[in-house]
């Protein structure tokens, strides 16, 4: 476990906001009336779907590449993702003139890949289902000089990450309760803080795949749960375990870990593009879909829902909506 100390803060989201402004896109918070009417609700979505590179990640990826020393920036980074915080470290080092290594698995979406590599970026490929992304990032940071930037587990990304719930909250005021998506942990614990600090009160529920739920497991044993990669459609919620920063941010600060079928997955899906004519990946779905399960205990609530991102290849969504 990580000294407390080093756990980002309130103040470091703040920071971080101050950082990526006129960088990253001050993404729109939508409501839809068909949506309050199921749910018999008032909700908001900070629909992060339209961020720059199509998801949150952008955020915590350019924050975090922003505090680089000169000598790291010449050096480079090296990062390892499924897509998401490939695409947004790329982006991030491109826009900062820094070389950029992204270790992706052999069967990441393939546009995901494509909008790494046309970002600028090496991209070197491994099997997720039998190689660590993990080891091969730090093997390539020790041979190259490299400075290791991981998806979620550092405190720069997730202060980024915190600064979509920072800026929902000042867009909405209090909510009662806030759903976000559960992959590694960083938008999760980001968000946690902006919550806290914002709205007390609220209830905050990290959601994840039924088939990947470590962090429900981990939640409810007191202790990081590590288990082989799940197979889902969301491929941004596909970690294995939550982070030594992100583990304790969700103790402190989050009510509950809930999780939601792909299937509920799809249904999601559908109604954002029927009713709400947008985009969202299946990762992206999770915080609506868990909502829309709960809805009896959610009754006349403010409720707040973070679409983490909209990157899916459209042949794919088209196959899964039909």
């Amino acid at each position: 476990m990580k000294d407390m100390s080093q756990l980002p803060t309130y103040a470091d989201v703040v920071a971080a906001s101050e950082r990526i402004k006129g960088q990253a896109h001050r993404t729109p918070v939508l409501t839809s009336r068909t949506a309050n009417e199921e749910l018999g609700a008032q909700l908001f979505f900070k629909a992060e779907n339209m961020q720059r590179m199509g998801a949150f990640k952008f955020r915590g990826a350019y924050n975090a590449l922003s505090r680089f020393t000169p000598e790291q920036k010449r050096a480079g980074v090296v990062a390892f993702s499924s897509g998401n915080h490939a695409q947004a470290i790329a982006l991030s080092a491109k826009l900062m003139g820094i070389p950029a290594t992204i270790v992706m698995p052999l069967d990441a979406p393939a546009s995901k890949v494509a909008a790494t590599r046309g970002y600028g970026a090496t991209v070197v490929t491994y099997d997720r289902y039998k190689e660590d992304r993990e080891q091969i990032g730090r093997e390539l940071a020790q041979k190259h000089g490299f400075t290791l930037v991981p998806p979620y587990d550092h405190a720069d990304v997730i202060a980024g990450q915190g600064t979509a719930a920072k800026e929902l909250f000042e867009e909405t005021g209090e909510l009662d309760a806030l759903f976000v998506c559960l992959g590694g942990g960083g938008l999760l614990g980001g968000s946690s803080l902006a919550a806290r600090a914002l709205s007390p009160q609220c209830r905050i529920y990290g959601v994840e795949p039924e088939a990947g739920n470590d962090g429900q497991q981990s939640f409810r044993s007191g202790s990081i749960v590590h288990i082989d990669t799940p197979k889902t459609i969301a491929d941004g919620a596909q970690t294995q375990h939550l982070g030594n920063l992100t583990f304790p941010l969700i103790q402190q600060n989050v009510n509950d870990i809930l999780t939601v079928s792909d299937a509920q997955l799809v249904e999601a899906m559908r109604f954002f593009a029927s009713r709400m004519k947008i985009v969202v990946e299946p990762t992206g779905c999770l915080g609506f879909a868990a909502a829309r399960a709960m809805k009896d205990e959610l009754r006349g609530k403010r409720i707040g829902i973070i679409i983490s991102g909209g990157n899916i290849d459209i042949d794919r969504f088209a196959t899964l909506l039909a």
